[in-house]
């Protein structure tokens, strides 16, 4: 293995591993607000029990986020040393502020929210809800805009020493195609989260155990679940492809297998690319519907891999092209079955529906494979760039770490990933085992709470019969 492929291997792993945990905080955050407003406002003692579970699941993988995320910052220094001193003074801005300014905002309220309670009172509580929820969110959008500036660099000017200078912080957070990426993202969380609960819910649900608490998961679960599913589809989905085909017409091609530029463009269900013919094998084509959905128009042009040299192609046409169909067909998956559940949901007959029960609690792999999926598209679609059209991946990493240093370093993460995922789980099932906890009455702020005194008197007291 040559020294940029380990390189790439390495941030490949760590990252993709990295981000099964954030796309699971940034979903269960909204849900875990959803339901302490209806636990605060119409006074829902079982919305907050569902609250309150979610919460020890937020709190574990928040906590394997961290530990995961931290070699990730370092990997920019010791894997891509030139990448980060050719773009340092950009991406070190909108990492900078997700550190400060949202990391550290997620973890104190997560603090209060998980054992400052009855300190702070219900009021205040429904509140640091809402802080936590938006110090994900905004953690979710400084990194998003990381990644849409290598995807699509605005607001920069090249300065004297051949680095890029940031011109415009405003263009920065504002770029466009971080706003569509940013959307799409946080729908893809709010899948993973919505599936999650949807999941747990089912689990109670199934068992006999705490029916009221997995009642207000399945209904809050399925509900946003199939909301987000066709929101990743249409609009965010669809906005995210056409600037795709706008301004990296070369990864839109290879993600749908299009060879040869055509008017009135097919869409590809079904097919295999083969590399040798240039074509896809066996494929199963709605006809015209590329060119309608990217263009709006029944024969608009598409062009082709074969249009552009192959020293501008992606490194692995294949690959890229099954991680984007995987993901659009788990999509499509996810909201014929969230359709499905809600409309159990809505008839009241979801709790009776034991299928479509044991279809939720088995489904909640699939949104983590999906968002890796996407995210593969995302950065495999971008190569041979690291950012685009200034600086090539090659360009981009450490030469003074050989390939065998980051190979061993590799086989490190590994196994130290390996028995963090045994930690992770144990962790999680005793949590799933233990159930929601019953609920204990709060003592509004202010007041003190009752001591219990003895009666005086009996046998032998003072003050007695005797």
């Amino acid at each position: 293995m040559d020294t940029l492929a380990a390189h790439r291997l390495q941030f490949a792993f760590t990252i993709t591993y990295h981000y099964l945990f954030p796309q699971l905080t940034m979903g269960l955050a909204c849900l875990i607000f959803l339901l302490k407003t209806k636990a605060h406002f119409w006074h829902d003692p079982h919305a907050d029990q569902a609250a309150r579970f979610c919460l020890r699941i937020f709190g574990l993988s928040f906590i394997m986020g961290v530990v995961t995320g931290i070699p990730m910052e370092f990997q920019f220094g010791t894997n891509w040393a030139r990448f980060s001193a050719m773009s340092g003074g950009i991406i070190g801005q909108t990492l900078a502020m997700e550190g400060m300014f949202a990391f550290f905002l997620e973890s104190s309220f997560l603090y209060l929210l998980l054992y400052a309670e009855k300190r702070i009172g219900p009021a205040v509580h429904w509140l640091t809800s809402l802080l936590l929820f938006v110090g994900t969110w905004l953690s979710g959008f400084f990194i998003v805009c990381t990644n849409a500036w290598m995807q699509h660099p605005v607001g920069y000017r090249v300065a004297a020493d051949g680095t890029f200078e940031l011109t415009s912080i405003g263009a920065l957070l504002l770029n466009p195609w971080a706003i569509v990426e940013y959307v799409h993202t946080m729908n893809g969380a709010l899948i993973t989260g919505a599936f999650a609960m949807s999941a747990l819910g089912a689990f109670y649900a199934l068992r006999g155990r705490a029916p009221a608490v997995a009642g207000r998961m399945l209904k809050l679960g399925v509900t946003v679940g199939l909301v987000a599913a066709v929101s990743a589809a249409f609009p965010t989905g669809d906005l995210q492809a056409r600037l795709v085909a706008q301004h990296q017409p070369v990864a839109f091609a290879a993600m749908e297998g299009h060879f040869h530029t055509e008017d009135g463009a097919g869409l590809t269900l079904v097919g295999q690319p083969n590399m040798d013919t240039r074509s896809l094998d066996n494929p199963i084509v709605l006809p015209h519907v590329l060119s309608l959905l990217t263009y709006q128009r029944w024969n608009a042009r598409i062009r082709g891999l074969n249009e552009f040299p192959e020293s501008e192609w992606p490194d692995n046409v294949p690959l890229l092209y099954y991680a984007y169909h995987i993901m659009a067909g788990l999509g499509t998956l996810f909201i014929a079955l969230m359709a499905v559940a809600a409309f159990l949901s809505w008839r009241g007959r979801l709790f009776e529906c034991r299928p479509v029960l044991w279809a939720l609690l088995l489904a909640v792999p699939l949104p983590f494979i999906a968002n890796t999926a996407g995210w593969m598209t995302a950065e495999l679609g971008r190569q041979p760039w690291i950012i685009h059209g200034l600086l090539r991946t090659s360009q981009g990493y450490s030469e003074q770490v050989s390939g065998g240093n980051v190979v061993f370093t590799l086989l490190g993460f590994m196994g130290l990933y390996s028995l963090l995922s045994l930690l992770f789980v144990l962790l999680l099932a005793r949590i799933i085992g233990d159930g929601p906890l019953p609920l204990e009455p709060l003592t509004p702020v202010g007041t003190v709470e009752p001591v219990h005194v003895p009666e005086l008197g009996g046998h032998g007291g003072q003050g007695g019969h005797g």
